[in-house]
């Protein structure tokens, strides 16, 4: 039989583990969001815009894919869209075997966008680690892919 202090401890070292994450995913945040100011580019934008580049290798993808990808409502889609439209950064097409279908497509300053984005998160990455080691670096890295690769929870 075990003890009260006992059964509470992994609750103790998992409510502290979960108040680092949430700290950093705040930091990062923070960061990232500082770093992508003078782009004039929201991280919310930014991840959007990466979708938009990653799932148009076949062809630009429809606004309900981007909505399933980001895990998001529709109608944040096109908020967001709204306003990368207005920056110029990608623009709504019809689908030419359903003109009913809109998809969202990159425009060429979208992609110049994209580039500046990239170097914009490595230097917001290199802020982020800054205080780490080569080694610890690899450590985190190993422990966040673990974490990232884990199966999905079930939902009750």
């Amino acid at each position: 039989m075990s003890t009260a202090s006992e059964t509470d401890a992994p609750d103790t070292t998992d409510s502290v583990l979960a108040e680092q994450l949430l700290r950093l995913t705040r930091r990062l945040h923070r960061i990232q969001k500082r770093h992508l100011e003078p782009l004039g580019i929201t991280p919310a934008q930014s991840r959007l815009l990466r979708t938009v580049a990653h799932l148009s290798a076949g062809r630009p993808p429809r606004m309900a894919d981007l909505a399933a990808r980001l895990e998001v409502v529709p109608r944040a889609v096109t908020t967001l869209v709204d306003g990368l439209e207005s920056a110029d950064c990608v623009r709504r097409v019809p689908d030419p075997e359903n003109r009913r279908v809109i998809r969202i497509e990159l425009t060429d300053t979208g992609r110049a966008t994209l580039r500046r984005l990239r170097n914009a998160r490595t230097d917001a990455a290199e802020e982020i680690l800054a205080p780490l080691t080569a080694d610890q670096r690899d450590v985190l890295g190993g422990l966040l892919n673990a974490l990232a690769d884990a199966p999905p929870e079930p939902h009750c």
